[in-house]
């Protein structure tokens, strides 16, 4: 039969359930305003019953109760929900660092106004006008010089505040990885715990909480996804890669990237190997520290060579008014000492290289001709080289704007004299060099007989830069090469200090068949003061209005997409926070109703207690024999 003190046992049980039920509600009240907590729940059940069906027993009208028990204390919180809200978080840290980064870009460009960029070229093509409507006046040139050293100073400045903007974002991504190794540090020595709570059999709710916290910020900074179908291993995957499998964790180490301007290089601590990012806040700092910014370095770079490079060919052809010539206007600063472009790359010793920037055919062409011949042209270019097919009916202009259409990393022009003029680019992978023109080969003729460039069609007159010596290979008379410049020209970038000195060596005429150009000649002012609307750059950059007018806009895209794009994430946020906090947040009104119940509770198993006892003492003491 049933124990005489069981009804004591039974209301015992209730006040412990229902004080635990109470401590869990001032739990979920305490932690209201807690980051990353979920509200708890007690789970009762009812006691294991005195008798079993298929346990052996006396006859009994059924199970006799004991009462009830907490089975556990679960945390309400949805799973799969939170698995959207991670996959989704990396791309709200992306488009976040976007923005903010893509605002400071948007500020460096102080277009329109007085004191841009832009404005201070349009004075320095001002003083190239008047110096050739007056070729003998020192006012006129020393007001060119003054404006040459404005402009300058505003290509500097620009060049400065991209570095800076660049440098800036490069220890953004070293604080980034430390916050990340830190969180997946923090991660595994929780999955420990977590382990260890388990098999004691509890369940660690704020433990799991402050998990799942970790792995949310984590997902910020980068893409990540995660596995917990196994409760002893929980998993953090990314870039295909283990990051996190139970109480290990892998960490990024960071490297210096000598081909990448000496800044810092992600890589896997245990294996060396670069990492990559699809999203989140680290791979956007890459993105735009290696793409954004690096290209407008670049466009500011390509920008000021053609500018100085332009400038001091007129300059060089022409006199001054003290009788000089072949003067460079603007200093050009070699990236190697050695006249044939010749360079040590991998630092052996041995010259294992050619630098080259710019090559100048030996033939003078006429861009309105047609030439008369066909074949494919191969040039350098993003992942591999591009082919460039001309044929009898092209003109030499149509070859020219073939190649600069066709997105490879060189430019061609004709220049003054009318040969063909060839030219590197920036480049678009970070191993290889800006303004170095890698590779040159034609199937036909246009380079070889016709323009004078290559000695032979095909591979075997191919010009190749990753060799020593290989300006050799070129047409043997007549083509003039120049070697690559310093790196970032738009840093550098000055006025020759011999035209600083004496102003009289500044050229302003060309002269007439070899002779000193006579004191009103002004025909070289005016042809590089031409040069302000011609067709000197590369691709879809024609002239430097173009380049302007391309930066802000560029600018400006980015920002305003950036912008939306914030937005969108914002609201997407938003909605699936929303939802995780209707269902895992804490609801004062829910808790204080749930206080009056479990306290309810808890009285009447105290009440049915002094009942039981009253009964007994009836008993024991007031029964007599």
């Amino acid at each position: 039969m049933q124990s005489t003190f069981s009804g004591i046992e039974i209301g015992k049980r209730s006040m412990v359930a229902h004080n635990q039920a109470l401590n869990t509600v001032g739990h979920n009240l305490s932690n209201m305003s807690t980051e990353g907590y979920s509200r708890q729940r007690v789970e009762f059940r009812a006691f294991d019953p005195i008798y079993r069906p298929q346990l052996e027993r006396e006859e009994t009208p059924g199970q006799v109760g004991q009462g009830v028990s907490v089975e556990r204390i679960e945390r309400i919180r949805d799973m799969l929900l939170e698995g959207r809200i991670v996959s989704q978080t990396s791309k709200e840290g992306y488009w976040e660092t976007r923005e903010n980064y893509s605002l400071q870009l948007e500020q460096i460009y102080n277009e329109p106004s007085e004191s841009s960029t832009r404005s201070h070229m349009d004075r320095f093509w001002d003083s190239w006008q008047e110096l050739s409507a007056h070729p003998s006046e020192m006012a006129a040139r020393q007001s060119l010089v003054a404006r040459a050293e404005t402009f300058l100073d505003a290509v500097h400045d620009r060049f400065q505040r991209l570095s800076s903007l660049r440098t800036q974002v490069d220890m953004d991504i070293q604080a980034r990885v430390t916050e990340i190794n830190g969180f997946t540090s923090e991660i595994a020595e929780l999955n420990t715990e977590i382990v260890k709570s388990r098999a004691l059999g509890d369940n660690p709710n704020d433990l799991m909480d402050r998990r799942d916290l970790l792995v949310e910020k984590l997902s910020k900074l980068i893409n990540i996804s995660t596995d917990g179908r196994d409760k002893d291993e929980f998993m953090i995957h990314t870039a295909g890669n283990i990051l996190v499998q139970g109480s290990v964790a892998r960490s990024f180490s960071l490297g210096t990237d000598l081909e990448n301007d000496g800044l810092t290089r992600v890589d896997w601590a245990w294996s060396g190997e670069k990492a990559f990012f699809k999203s989140g806040s680290l791979a956007s700092l890459i993105e735009l520290r290696d793409g954004d910014i690096r290209q407008e370095i670049q466009n500011l770079d390509v920008m000021a060579l053609n500018f100085t490079d332009l400038v001091n060919e007129i300059h060089r052809s022409a006199y001054g008014m003290n009788g000089k010539t072949g003067q460079d206007f603007f200093v050009e600063r070699p990236y190697i000492n050695n006249l044939a472009g010749n360079f040590d790359r991998d630092g052996d010793g041995n010259y294992d290289a050619s630098y080259v920037y710019r090559m100048t055919a030996a033939n003078k062409l006429d861009a309105k001709e047609q030439i008369g011949l066909a074949g494919f042209i191969s040039l350098p270019g993003v992942g591999g080289n591009v082919s460039i097919e001309y044929r009898p009916t092209d003109t030499v202009q149509d070859v020219v704007d073939k190649i600069n259409r066709s997105g490879a990393e060189v430019m061609a022009r004709l220049d003054r004299s009318g040969r063909l003029e060839i030219k590197a680019s920036p480049a678009n992978a970070i191993e290889n060099p800006d303004f170095v023109i890698r590779s040159l080969e034609d199937s036909g003729e246009f380079l070889v007989g016709y323009a004078g460039l290559l000695a032979q069609s095909g591979p075997a007159g191919a010009y190749g830069w990753e060799r020593a010596d290989a300006v050799t290979g070129l047409r043997p008379n007549g083509v003039d090469f120049a070697v690559a410049p310093l790196a970032h020209p738009s840093g550098w970038m000055e006025i020759n200090e011999g035209i600083k000195q004496d102003l009289t060596s500044i050229a302003a005429g060309f002269g007439v068949n070899g002779k000193v150009a006579e004191a009103g000649d002004g025909s070289a002012a005016l042809a590089i003061a031409s040069l302000r609307n011609s067709q000197v750059m590369v691709g879809g950059l024609k002239t430097f209005d173009d380049y302007f007018q391309s930066t802000v806009v560029a600018a400006g895209e980015r920002g305003s997409q950036a912008e939306i794009a914030m937005t969108d994430q914002n609201a997407i946020m938003k909605q699936l926070r929303d939802l995780r906090d209707s269902i895992s947040g804490v609801n004062m009104d829910e808790e204080l109703s749930n206080m009056i119940k479990f306290q309810h509770g808890y009285s009447a198993a105290a009440s049915f207690i002094k009942n039981v006892n009253e009964m007994l003492d009836t008993i024991i003491n007031r029964m007599g024999v």
